[in-house]
């Protein structure tokens, strides 16, 4: 909580209630605290100490003994550490402490504090936390192989504790060597070449082979099967990496030099592996090749991309089969519940469809959306909850959490902000209190946390919080002059950067449009922007500018459709241009969506639309059609007007 003197008193005016920055002279304490945050990042506890020190009244307390201390955890005593969480029982630094004690807990094996101090560890999302847990419970006798399985899917999220479970249920006898070499290939799917060669030895396979299977994947092809099942297992790895450099020449080495070595199951394995790194490219074989893969046990990314590539063909069977025999997690997400409900739908199951559909229609997303106009209605605003009180407004003012979140987006460190943020928010008891900490933070011009809170609501709804228009005056002039769809700006900006006016991309996108710098160069030069510098791009009406001329310009390039075009944005023209031209035929629009190649653009696709559909209807003033808007999407060479 900050210190009164720290803080300037609330100013109340036409019902807003707006949280003052600290004062100026605390600006030399701001630069010490970043230098001290940057050293305990670096492990240097002496100079973190040393600037520690400095700060004996600086705002946020919480944090300055965080970083004091967090360099130093190895080494710490238990005292010191539970003195900490102690002295800040409740907050979300105190929550971050616990995670780093526990991980150096597990690396120890100390499992009588691990087991002690796991159950008081609130946010629980880490991989290895998790990995650590399991291994506790392993060392006192208890079966979780089966937990394990289902917790071990993302290699890059491994660290040492994962590895180091797996390694201890092959010894306990819990997994065995198929285990460990479908963790091997889910290793190597993800490009985790370390994780795969550590675990090789485990199923009696070589870290050395195993290393260059994945680094120097066609070469070990080409030397063909070794002998024994270690050599054909790390020949599968290989065959995956080799495919994902050319799946034509994985394919033709599997079925004419090395079918007759491996079994049945192998060879099934081998064209999974195929057939995913395929699916990437929208090869054209690719149907085939999964075809040939029946009953490899697949990866969660292999069990979608073999149902996505499905539905490019439109073959609603196997969109079915494909997601009834997902886990139950990802069978109930609400992709492949809509999914699997127009599979029953094609197969003449209406009711049973429409049953799925009603799971989700009230879910505010693009299958939300989607659902609803399965159900024969159109995408409409609801109705508005009330508006927030003062008293509302104050109670969420005064919480110290969303106050430290200001201070930390006052100073551009948006990480701490947002999880100080996102740690009140899961205190929250109602949605009143949703409501009014996200008009709190419009008050505070904080419009992404706005966004992103009032999102969280189920039952009551403010969607102009949701769906903000700031700077409508430059936007609707910069649309008009375009003849373009501002609802579908507004959407593409709320994805993009959340109205985080001078947000940056880790590749040096920038301002609200996010808009890269050669491409800023380039249509500044289109739209005959003569006096433009780089330094302008994070002016509104520039920004604003460059971005929506751009956005014109390859919906023009791409017939007008606003789903290529918005994955064009993304991607880059060239990638959508690329997919679309493998299309077997007319594909709808979601469909199209679905099937994207590159994850963030799936996402981004998806979202922009869904956002653009809300937009229209809270600027048009009634329903509207997700399914309208995402049109159809025609084969390379194939204009709109031959599918009339």
């Amino acid at each position: 909580m900050f210190p009164l003197k720290r803080i300037a008193v609330f100013a109340m005016a036409a019902g807003a209630i707006v949280l003052a920055l600290p004062v100026a002279h605390a600006a030399s304490d701001d630069d010490v605290f970043m230098a001290m945050r940057d050293a305990a990042r670096r492990n240097d506890a002496a100079q973190a100490a040393d600037l520690a020190a400095r700060l004996p009244n600086y705002a946020i307390p919480s944090y300055v003994d965080y970083y004091r201390l967090k360099p130093r955890l190895k080494d710490a005593s238990g005292a010191e550490i539970r003195d900490y969480l102690a002295r800040y029982d409740g907050a979300a630094i105190a929550d971050r402490l616990r995670n780093d004690w526990l991980l150096e807990l597990g690396k120890k094996r100390d499992w009588a504090v691990f087991d002690e101090q796991l159950p008081l560890y609130v946010v629980n999302d880490d991989t290895q936390v998790k990995c650590y847990a399991l291994l506790s419970k392993l060392a006192r006798g208890a079966t979780v192989a089966d937990d394990a399985r289902a917790l071990l899917v993302s290699p890059k999220d491994y660290g040492e504790a994962c590895p180091t479970l797996i390694t201890a249920l092959v010894e306990s006898g819990q997994f065995n060597a198929d285990d460990v070499w479908a963790q091997i290939r889910l290793a190597a799917e993800n490009g985790q070449s370390a994780v795969a060669r550590r675990l090789a030895p485990l199923a009696g396979g070589d870290e050395k082979r195993v290393g260059l299977a994945i680094e120097q994947a066609m070469i070990f092809v080409a030397r063909g099967v070794g002998a024994g099942r270690a050599e054909r297992e790390t020949y599968l790895v290989a065959l995956g990496r080799a495919a994902k450099q050319s799946p034509e020449q994985a394919a033709n080495a599997l079925s004419m030099r090395a079918a007759d070595t491996l079994s049945a199951r192998e060879q099934a394995l081998g064209w999974a592996q195929i057939a995913l790194q395929a699916s990437y490219k929208l090869a054209p074989e690719v149907a085939s090749w999964w075809s040939k893969a029946q009953g490899a046990p697949l990866s969660p990314e292999g069990q979608q991309w073999k149902v996505r590539i499905a539905l490019r063909n439109e073959d609603w069977k196997a969109v079915k089969a494909g997601i009834e025999t997902m886990p139950p997690a990802l069978r109930n997400d609400p992709a492949w519940v809509y999914w699997r409900g127009r599979a029953l739908q094609a197969e003449g199951n209406g009711e049973e469809a429409r049953q799925l559909y009603r799971t989700i229609a009230d879910q505010f997303h693009f299958y939300g959306q989607l659902a609803t106009e399965e159900l024969d209605q159109k995408i409409s605003i609801p109705q508005a909850a009330a508006p927030v009180t003062a008293a509302e407004l104050a109670s969420a003012a005064a919480n110290p959490g969303l106050r430290r979140a200001l201070k930390f987006f006052a100073m551009d460190l948006r990480f701490e902000g947002v999880r100080e943020w996102n740690w009140e928010l899961r205190r929250m008891k109602s949605e009143r209190d949703f409501l009014a900490a996200a008009e709190f933070a419009r008050q505070n011009n904080v419009l992404d946390r706005m966004v992103n809170t009032s999102d969280r609501t189920r039952s009551e709804h403010d969607f102009d919080q949701r769906f903000p228009t700031p700077f409508r005056d430059v936007m609707a002039r910069t649309t008009q002059s375009l003849g373009m769809d501002m609802a579908w700006v507004y959407g593409l900006i709320r994805q993009e950067s959340r109205f985080i006016m001078h947000a940056k991309s880790h590749v040096g996108a920038s301002g609200l449009m996010q808009i890269m710098p050669a491409t800023a160069r380039y249509v500044a030069k289109k739209i005959g922007m003569t006096d433009f510098d780089h330094g302008q791009v994070n002016h509104i009406d520039t920004n604003i500018a460059l971005g929506t001329n751009y956005l014109n310009m390859v919906l023009n390039d791409l017939d007008g459709s606003q789903a290529l075009a918005t994955a064009a944005y993304n991607a880059g023209p060239g990638r959508p241009r690329a997919w679309r031209s493998t299309l077997p035929r007319v594909v709808e629009g979601a469909i199209f969506a679905e099937t994207i190649p590159f994850s963030e653009t799936r996402g981004y696709v998806k979202n922009v639309l869904s956002n653009a559909t809300y937009y229209a209807a809270l600027f048009e003033g009634k329903p509207q059609s997700l399914k309208a808007r995402l049109g159809t999407v025609a084969p390379k060479g194939m204009v709109q007007s031959e599918l009339q």
